[in-house]
């Protein structure tokens, strides 16, 4: 298995996958305009030239980053695909001297086994008014925030 960042190549399978999950109420849907326009904040796993995986690495802020849009295909999950990916971000936020990195989700377990800690939203209110405000589950947000602090070298 390889952890690559992603190719305009990729980007239709990332679509493909996020908008089957959004489909099952799992994540929010994304576009392909915006998935191209943020190629590069994307983390791909690939094997055998077959697209696993994704995971979007996006700067908020001067010492915030969040890892959104993660999913890994079905038939491949609990294989440490997920954490592999999210490993490789925050290696990536660290090198970029982000000192916190946090997620919404409706998977806390998952990033709790990676050393994050659940934390009420009102500690991240730039994400708030950066993307929550245009989203369609704005003010009633079901998801779960969790946060890690990485420190910066």
């Amino acid at each position: 298995m390889v952890i690559r960042k992603a190719q305009i190549k990729d980007i239709k399978s990332v679509h493909a996958l996020i908008n089957n999950f959004a489909e099952n109420g799992r994540m929010l849907p994304v576009s392909l305009s915006d998935l191209f326009g943020n190629v590069r904040d994307f983390t791909v796993a690939c094997e055998n030239n077959t697209f696993l995986g994704c995971c979007c690495l996006r700067i908020v802020w001067e010492d915030l980053a969040e890892i959104r849009s993660l999913a890994v295909a079905e038939d491949r999950q609990g294989k440490g695909i997920g954490r592999k990916m999210v490993e490789t971000c925050l290696a990536e936020a660290k090198g970029l001297g982000v000192k916190r990195v946090f997620a919404l989700t409706y998977v806390p377990e998952f990033f709790e086994g990676l050393g994050f800690a659940r934390v009420d939203k009102s500690v991240l209110p730039h994400k708030v008014w950066a993307d929550c405000v245009r989203c369609p589950k704005f003010p009633d947000c079901d998801e779960v925030a969790v946060l890690l602090e990485i420190g910066s070298e």
